[in-house]
């Protein structure tokens, strides 16, 4: 086992790239969260605050809330994550830096916890533990090996979570067939998807083989000699590459190469031109709180660790409302058809079928057949993500589509729409009606191929789609304003 003086560039490496995303999580609010959460948003935080009790859910936002109050925090995060990413504030006394940490972790958390369903993906759990934990590594202070530690165990959760969550769930992870799918069917397909679908089969399914293998057995090696430590982490970090290529997944994969640097020790990065300076040794104060860590954090580790072991498991569980120590996973089934809900506007009098529809389009998720998906990632349109999920509520039989309700953000999305909202059509990648209200509104379901090479060839386009039925039959203001 490594000494605890062998993590100084892994600490720097970690911590200067949770910072990155830290700066990058905050932006993402800043730009998104009034529109989507804010007093006149979709579902506004005043609402849920009335509802939940803070103990549920801590936030500085059951104190107050304005969209004024929200960007605020919003700049703050950011300047304190630019500043932990440059250095800036490595000057100062350790105990600075561990409280900014801290208190990054807080707005995050204030955030995440009143952000209802568009905060309920489990990259959001992820960055809020790392930066707890990130607090305690103690910059300008001799590195402990008590947190990194602790964040290989985050990373074996991660990457064994995703394991055992894919061999236990969908047919297609264990005859090795998934990916003759996923890459087309995937949330958030980027510029290069298209190409890894056409990929030969053989390739595809030892793709699949690949992924079980890092997942499966490389997260033991974490906590074995040290060389045995950084080939399973840059297994870890070769997989996350090739998601990250493949598709867009906001921050997930970036944060876990990042816990994968804590998996190298100094006398293993030696080819590294920077070299630390050789920093004081930690108080015994701070060496008290590191135990006291070490012993919450096996404490909280019970549910999850009982979670691997569990018939049903959880794929992505929080356990107490901090966001420490939860369960992780993704993927556990995998979608065969690609079904996308198509907004589209008429300003026409009369909602008829001939009328001038116009299509809403997204920037991230797919609608133009002609345009070639964008790289989004680690930045996050939660806005898109939630739409990519709208599909799965609904059936569809032959040209026939049945719904279960609509969820309230997507019947206030209409209504936004035909208000010609201008924060709601920020979110938009184009409006068709240059900032008009249109007079209806219907959302229709398209099923969405990826080309095959001759036809891209052929015709440019990057998919091709056949309507199926509408999802939100046409609607005008008079019939959502109460919504």
């Amino acid at each position: 086992m490594e000494t605890t003086s062998d993590f100084n560039l892994a600490r720097f490496l970690f911590l200067r790239s949770l910072a990155v995303l830290y700066l990058i999580a905050f932006l993402v609010a800043l730009k998104q969260f009034p529109a989507l959460l804010g007093e006149k948003g979709l579902i506004p935080v005043p609402e849920f605050v009335k509802q939940v009790p803070f103990r549920a859910a801590p936030s500085l936002f059951y104190w107050h809330y304005s969209d004024r109050f929200l960007k605020i925090l919003c700049w703050a995060g950011m300047l304190i994550s630019g500043g932990l990413m440059t250095g800036l504030f490595d000057r100062g006394p350790w105990w600075s830096t561990t409280g900014l940490w801290l208190v990054l972790w807080v707005f995050y958390l204030s955030i995440v916890n009143v952000g209802e369903t568009f905060y309920s993906f489990g990259w959001e759990s992820m960055l809020l533990e790392a930066g707890f934990f990130a607090a305690f590594l103690g910059p300008r202070l001799a590195p402990s090996i008590i947190p990194i530690l602790i964040l290989r165990w985050m990373l074996f959760r991660v990457e064994l979570g995703a394991g055992l969550i894919k061999i236990r769930g969908d047919q297609c992870w264990r005859d090795l067939t998934c990916l003759y799918y996923h890459h087309e069917t995937q949330p958030m397909p980027n510029g290069l998807s298209w190409y890894f679908h056409h990929l030969p089969r053989a390739v595809q399914r030892s793709g699949v083989a690949f992924s079980h293998f890092v997942q499966l057995a490389a997260p033991f090696g974490l906590f074995a000699p040290p060389v045995v430590a950084a080939v399973s982490a840059s297994l870890i970090i070769l997989h996350q590459l090739m998601l990250i290529v493949s598709g867009n997944y906001s921050w997930l994969n970036w944060l876990t190469v990042a816990l994968a640097f804590t998996a190298f020790s100094d006398s293993l990065l030696g080819f590294l031109p920077w070299k630390p300076a050789q920093d004081p040794p930690r108080p015994a104060a701070f060496n008290a709180v590191l135990y006291g860590l070490a012993a919450l954090t096996i404490v909280l580790s019970v549910p999850p660790t009982l979670n691997f072991f569990a018939r049903r498991q959880l794929m992505n569980a929080n356990y107490n409302p901090f966001h420490l120590v939860g369960s992780y996973g993704a993927f556990g089934s995998v979608t065969q058809e690609r079904y996308e809900i198509i907004v589209k506007g008429t300003g026409s009098p009369f909602p008829a079928p001939e009328a001038d529809w116009r299509e809403y389009e997204f920037k991230g998720k797919p609608g133009n057949v002609m345009r070639n998906p964008p790289q989004i990632a680690p930045y996050h349109l939660r806005l898109d993500w939630l739409m990519w999920f709208l599909p799965f509520s609904m059936q569809v039989s032959g040209h026939q589509v049945m719904t279960q309700g609509y969820p309230v953000w997507f019947l206030r999305f209409a209504r936004k729409l035909l208000e010609a909202d201008r924060p709601t059509l920020a979110l938009l990648g184009s409006d068709p009606f240059a900032g008009k209200a249109p007079r209806y509104l219907r959302a229709e379901v398209y099923l969405y191929h990826f080309t095959r090479p001759e036809e891209r060839r052929k015709t440019g386009a990057v998919w091709t789609r056949e309507e199926i039925g509408d999802y939100l039959p046409p609607v005008d203001l008079e019939r959502l304003k109460n919504i």
